[in-house]
């Protein structure tokens, strides 16, 4: 009993002489977890409010320019992302200082234990590369704007129409309604195709013999009807051009139209063109080369050739 007794005045002893050591610490802990909370949700708040204000801003702007290339699933979505990696990083740098901080309060040495994060860490990025380069590439493209949402992209194997912009993977539609997943790491290189302005080109292939000045002012009188037309007008970004012969030889020759269309818009155009330009050189009598025609001409005037250098009793027998 005497020994229990003697125990328990020191344990007694003991608390008294610590309970303020214990008092201060845990006051101390309280004290950064409510500021590394209070932190935490002000700075999420404010980035949320930022980005919301940044997405008024855009929807403010009244740039035609600005009204085609983005759209508003686009703002939006690249904005959440942005808003989603900037919140998480704040979470993260807060709170890992207030975990360090109040390791500190226990006085547990935080040079091992950091060596250990380190190494862990080296380790966990080498097993997991690929998918650190995928968020990387993915942060990226958001914060560079490469592409959006209802854009058409050309990323090598695939072309499409972007369905979602993740961190990890894009998802895209395929020309033939398949929906394909790239990763972001895996992409080399980007084509936008829905960016600035594209450009549509007809190749107008004549007999050599055909005027030229008159198929060229029937080619221009085509695309000059086509621009002044409804919805054509709204779809061509300039005149239509007649830029020349781009090849002749000795049965055909190649005039070259180009048009500045707007993204998406080329192939409309071009398919249109044809028609009017066909329709054009029919009502002139021009008649537009076509492979087999010509090659059958050739035969035929070799034929002939031969024959007269046969003599007319060859060519009454042929």
């Amino acid at each position: 009993m005497q020994d229990a007794q003697v125990r328990a005045q020191d344990a007694a002893g003991w608390v008294r002489n610590n309970w303020e050591v214990w008092l201060a610490a845990g006051l101390r802990i309280i004290l950064i977890l409510v500021i590394a909370l209070v932190l935490r949700t002000v700075v999420r708040r404010t980035i949320t409010r930022l980005i919301a204000r940044m997405n008024r801003s855009a929807e403010a702007t009244n740039s035609p320019l600005g009204g085609l290339l983005v759209n508003a699933e686009r703002r939006r979505q690249r904005s959440e992302a942005i808003g989603s990696v900037l919140r998480s990083v704040s979470s993260f740098l807060i709170l890992g200082t207030a975990a360090l901080t109040i390791l500190s309060v226990f006085e547990i040495s935080l040079g091992p234990l950091l060596a250990s994060a380190g190494v862990a860490g080296v380790a966990l990025g080498f097993g997991a590369r690929n998918l650190v380069t995928d968020v990387l590439s993915g942060m990226f493209i958001l914060l560079e704007d490469q592409y959006g949402v209802g854009d058409r992209i050309d990323v090598g194997d695939v072309t499409g129409v972007v369905l979602e912009i993740g961190l990890r993977v894009t998802k895209l539609r395929g020309d033939d309604g398949e929906v394909w997943y790239v990763r972001n790491g895996g992409i080399a290189r980007v084509g936008n195709l829905s960016q600035g302005w594209a450009t549509a080109n007809v190749d107008v292939e004549v007999r050599a013999d055909e005027d030229l000045s008159k198929v060229r002012a029937a080619v221009a009188g085509a695309g000059q009807a086509l621009a002044a037309e409804s919805p054509w007008d709204e779809r061509l970004w300039g005149s239509v051009d007649v830029l020349g012969l781009d090849s002749v030889s000795l049965d055909t020759m190649v005039l070259r139209v180009s048009a500045k269309t707007m993204p998406g818009e080329a192939k409309g155009v071009e398919r249109e063109l044809r028609l009017r330009i066909k329709e054009a050189l029919d009502a002139l009598g021009v008649r537009l080369v076509d492979a087999e025609g010509v090659e059958l001409e050739k035969v035929e005037r070799s034929v002939a050739a031969s024959l007269s250098r046969r003599g007319p009793a060859a060519a009454d027998g042929r």
